[in-house]
């Protein structure tokens, strides 16, 4: 996909190909690799890599049972396709897989004043959801306890740092706070991964944060 400004990191590809992220994160690397030619590139050079460093390494003594349990390790593993192709339609492949659809197979809850999310994953503390913010609106200003990770799949919302349309990916962590704004003309919809809950400004969304789950 042309036009995309904001790429994922190295930092993040390395540890998408090394197998290295939580699945939240993982989810939002291959939709994001979906969605651009760059990153696509970039994660099959780290790969080819990997694979280098692998061959030279020296072998090891293996224990008599590592086969089952390598076996038994795998089979207790979800599987990920190891190359993310490009898809059409609005939610890309890896992410039309988790939904089970598109866009109209999204079960959301809302959030007030118009917005709503749809909770995809999460395991201890790391969550990735769908987020919904109606053209013209506001989220709450808030802060970061760790690090966030926020995909663009419709529309587009600008904040203190930048403008993020679709395929653009802001990262953001501890010393980051921002206010995210859906442009208008269009309702904007994001994959956001985020590691810890955030720190919101506002008395409301602070009391509202335990119903929410952000």
């Amino acid at each position: 996909m042309n036009g995309i400004k904001h790429h994922i990191s190295d930092d993040l590809l390395m540890g998408y190909a090394a197998g290295a992220l939580p699945q939240a994160f993982d989810l939002v690397v291959a939709t994001h690799v979906s969605l651009s030619d760059d990153a696509r590139a970039r994660l099959a050079g780290f790969e080819e890599l990997g694979g280098v460093v692998l061959s030279d390494m020296e072998e090891a003594d293996l224990a008599e049972d590592s086969l089952e349990r390598t076996l038994a390790r795998i089979a207790g593993t979800p599987v990920r396709e190891k190359r993310v192709e490009p898809s059409r339609g609005i939610f890309p492949e890896p992410l039309r897989k988790i939904v089970g659809g598109d866009e109209d197979a999204v079960k959301w809850r809302s959030l007030g004043t118009g917005a709503r999310q749809s909770l995809l994953h999460i395991e201890d503390g790391v969550s990735a959801r769908l987020l919904y913010i109606p053209a013209g609106q506001a989220m709450p200003e808030h802060g970061h306890r760790g690090m966030e990770l926020t995909l663009v799949l419709k529309g587009a919302y600008r904040d203190e740092t930048d403008r993020f349309a679709r395929g653009d990916v802001e990262f953001a962590d501890e010393d980051m706070d921002h206010t995210p704004i859906a442009e208008d003309g269009e309702d904007c919809i994001c994959l956001v991964a985020t590691d810890q809950r955030l720190r919101f400004k506002g008395l409301l969304p602070r009391i509202a944060q335990p119903f929410i789950g952000i």
